[in-house]
């Protein structure tokens, strides 16, 4: 009877240490780094793909290009970066070595890089210019250093190639100030092993709060994640919280795409691939607009400049962007008086919030106005320092004496863009109809956007 009643009580401890930990495993129990709120608030992105693909028509380099092919006469980093800018991006992350292995800086581990092209007499680092133009923008730079190397002879071996990788590395997180992203592709790779964890012990040492971008298979080395295709779209309800194999983490999406139809680098007919200001829009309203990130591919042309066409097209994205959603378009900042409490979501200042009853599962943010508005998007922003809590919501709209759902769906997120047909009403709501634990809306705006085309 005695042992029974011990092997009973370490049972109870047992289970008593499970359910602990299943707790601390709760979805709600995981909330971002204060690095990836940062990131997360950066919403939009550029990649610049540019290297020897770019002078042989291709997108997959086999690491067999001469270097001497790369020799651009007109690079200026400073020309891409603006029409960055021009587009609404907030950060830059430079392609430095691609697959084929070919290095835009004049590493010191190999000889396969600029200083073996006729550019600049071997005296050129891309890198180098592409971040100092990044800062001189007031952008953030990061950085895209391939795993998969297709030149280099030590890749047959890993032990050597991990040294290999580790050196090259070194030199770009020591020697081109705070990166904001560091990008591991998992593309290629014909089953080599890396030594991921080591790769990222390496990057912290030096840079401790750059966001490292993964695919699911480095779900534990990886801040941020694939969105799992390249067409620019989220699809489903979004979640902060991954589960991989029993475990959680905080994963924000990235949603690469590039700015031209299945092209990442420059080719001669890239003026007939470029997608449109409208196909460009979409993308936007269903990966920021869905609470991902954007990461837009840009890429040089064989002068090392951004193709005319390209620029303009930039510039009528961040234009289109503008006269969508805009300072000035929102029609919620023209309410009636309110509290403080409501008044923070309204107030386009996304470092105030409003919070819902302290412990609620369901609350309601309303907004009056003086006279009758009419709109047909509505843009809701949960604040995630403490977690994603928004289960469940509707945006309701005052209509013939009665609440008429116009948009419903389950996760809110770092913003969430509904699209319903236009409305006309002077009261309208956030309903949360569910949530794990105190609902923070950092901003709640309508816009009318079949008016502002």
């Amino acid at each position: 009877m005695l042992l029974s009643r011990r092997v009973l009580c370490a049972a109870a401890l047992l289970a008593t240490f499970v359910s602990g930990s299943s707790s601390a495993q709760n979805f709600v129990d995981i909330k971002p780094s204060p690095q990836q709120v940062y990131w997360q608030d950066l919403q939009f992105g550029v990649i610049v793909h540019f290297g020897t693909n770019t002078f042989l028509d291709r997108e997959w380099g086999d690491g067999t290009a001469d270097p001497k092919v790369f020799n651009p006469d007109q690079v200026d980093p400073d020309q891409w970066v603006r029409a960055a800018r021009s587009a609404g991006a907030q950060y830059v992350v430079l392609v430095a070595k691609h697959h084929d292995g070919f290095a835009l800086w004049p590493t010191g581990q190999s000889d396969y890089s600029v200083k073996q092209s006729p550019w600049m007499g071997g005296k050129g680092d891309l890198v180098r210019m592409t971040e100092e133009a990044v800062r001189k923008q007031g952008l953030e730079f990061g950085i895209y250093l391939s795993p998969w190397d297709r030149h280099e002879p030590r890749y047959k071996d890993p032990a050597a190639y991990d040294n290999y990788y580790l050196a090259q590395m070194d030199e770009l997180v020591q020697g081109y100030g705070p990166l904001v992203e560091w990008w591991l592709d998992g593309a290629g790779s014909a089953g080599h092993v890396y030594d991921f964890k080591k790769y990222v012990e390496e990057l912290r040492t030096y840079q401790p709060d750059t966001m490292v971008f993964a695919d699911m298979a480095l779900f534990d080395y990886g801040d941020i994640r694939w969105v799992g295709q390249e067409d620019g779209h989220i699809r489903g309800e979004n979640w902060n919280v991954i589960d991989r194999h029993g475990q959680l983490r905080w994963r924000p999406v990235e949603v690469d795409t590039p700015l031209h139809k299945l092209q990442w680098f420059w080719h001669p007919d890239s003026d007939q691939t470029l997608k449109s200001v409208d196909e460009l829009v979409d993308i936007w309203e269903n990966s920021v607009g869905r609470g991902g990130q954007l990461m837009l591919g840009i890429a040089p042309n064989r002068h090392g400049l951004l193709p005319a066409a390209d620029v303009v097209r930039l510039k009528e994205f961040g234009e289109a962007l503008q006269a969508r959603y805009g300072v000035g378009k929102d029609l919620a900042r023209n309410h009636v008086a309110t509290d403080a409490n409501t008044t923070a979501a309204l107030d386009g200042d996304r470092d105030t919030f409003w919070s819902a009853p302290e412990g609620s599962h369901h609350a309601v943010l309303e907004v009056d106005f003086a006279k009758p508005i009419t709109f047909d998007h509505s843009l809701s922003m949960e604040w995630l320092n403490e977690g994603q809590c928004v289960e469940k919501y509707a945006v309701e709209a005052w209509i013939h004496d009665a609440w008429t759902p116009l948009a419903q769906a389950e996760a809110i997120g770092h913003m969430k863009i509904d699209r319903f047909a236009p409305a006309t009403t002077d009261k309208v709501r956030l309903n949360i109809l569910s949530s794990t634990c105190t609902a923070r809306i950092r901003e709640f705006q309508l816009f009318n956007v079949g008016a502002n085309r």
